[in-house]
């Protein structure tokens, strides 16, 4: 598990830092898949959210695998793991844990002491996230954007790197609370998990209902995935593509040149101004970029592409995007919306009136 350096200075060591990642990226990979079949674009998502530094949110129907496969990560990682059951009764304090009063068994004294509660690991599972309160979801907050927890008015500060896996149900099934907008915004990526195939289906039989269980190996520790985090941020991003992340974002907001006027999303009766009732924030440019670093190095590139923008516009806007009740009156999804303003997003540059 040795760590890379991050002083790179001739396009020789850049592309050795390249193959190396590339190379510890499959041996995860390979590790993931030794236990969870098929299901591979989820697998790489949850691995390009870990190296741009990211939380991830999976939603799919029980049964389906995403709570085995951030048990498998965990596993595969040297870092502190933690699971959070997430229930109607579960409260806020349940999560960043409180003060409790101790008293001194010498001089009888008492005093405040912090004890800690789960979300003090560097890797947290919150399974079925969307099973608890609004309330309890919030606790999450501050942890997953600065990184810290506040009780009493005393900061604590989480251990790096740090992730939040969550899983959650359909917000169709019984028993479930929408996130809040809030909440959502700070998963860098909402990844869907679907049925597997009849291949994979008779792979999950052998494995699961057999003598011999698959177990991952330790592929590499925190201080390397900080610096790999490290590495992924010194990417190069091309001004050209740094444009078309910030039109591509732009281009959801209803009412506004890009999505709205005549431009990008088909003028004033364009799905935009049609469908959206408040579109991405900045938060899904920045998952788009960082993204789209990580999906370079994986190809072996120092530069971030169109191509890799695009790959991820879906699992960076899907749950940025709002829409109305007119879309869900025609039966319009977030995937739709996203597509379309893919496909009406010109790459090259666009001169905007004003």
């Amino acid at each position: 598990m040795a760590s890379p350096s991050t002083d790179m200075k001739t396009p020789a060591e850049v592309k050795e830092h390249c193959d190396r990642f590339r190379a510890q990226f499959q041996s995860l990979r390979d590790e993931i898949g030794k236990v969870v079949v098929g299901h591979r674009e989820v697998v790489d998502g949850v691995l390009i959210a870990l190296f741009a530094g990211g939380n991830v949110l999976l939603e799919g129907v029980p049964g389906l695998g995403k709570t085995l496969l951030v048990r498998t990560l965990a596993q595969a990682l040297s870092l502190p793991f933690s699971r959070i059951q997430f229930t109607p009764d579960l409260m806020p304090a349940d999560v960043i844990g409180t003060n409790v009063v101790m008293e001194d068994p010498q001089t009888g004294r008492r005093r405040f002491e912090f004890q800690k509660g789960p979300i003090f690991a560097q890797m947290i599972l919150a399974d079925e996230i969307n099973r608890a309160t609004p309330k309890t979801q919030s606790a999450l907050l501050e942890a997953m954007q600065e990184r810290s927890v506040t009780v009493a008015g005393l900061t604590h500060r989480l251990d790096a790197p740090f992730i939040v896996l969550a899983t959650q149900n359909p917000i169709e099934q019984e028993g479930t609370y929408p996130l809040p907008e809030a909440q959502l915004d700070r998963f860098i990526f909402k990844l869907n998990v679907g049925y597997s195939n009849m291949d994979d289906l008779l792979t999950i039989l052998d494995r699961t209902t057999g003598q011999d269980t698959p177990q991952p190996a330790t592929v590499m520790d925190g201080p390397t995935i900080l610096d790999w985090q490290r590495l992924v941020r010194g990417v190069v991003v091309a001004p050209h593509v740094k444009e078309y992340v910030a039109r591509l974002t732009l281009a959801t907001h209803p009412a506004g040149p890009y999505g709205g006027g005549d431009m990008a999303a088909g003028g004033p009766t364009g799905p935009v101004n049609k469908y959206v009732r408040c579109g991405a924030s900045p938060r899904a440019a920045q998952a788009l970029l960082l993204g789209g670093k990580v999906r370079a190095l994986i190809d072996g590139r120092y530069h971030v592409s169109y191509a890799d923008v695009k790959a991820l516009a879906l699992t960076s806007l899907r749950h940025r995007v709002l829409l109305n009740f007119e879309a869900d009156a025609d039966k319009v999804t977030a995937d739709d919306l996203v597509r379309q303003v893919l496909d009406l997003t010109p790459t090259e540059p666009v001169r905007v009136p004003g």
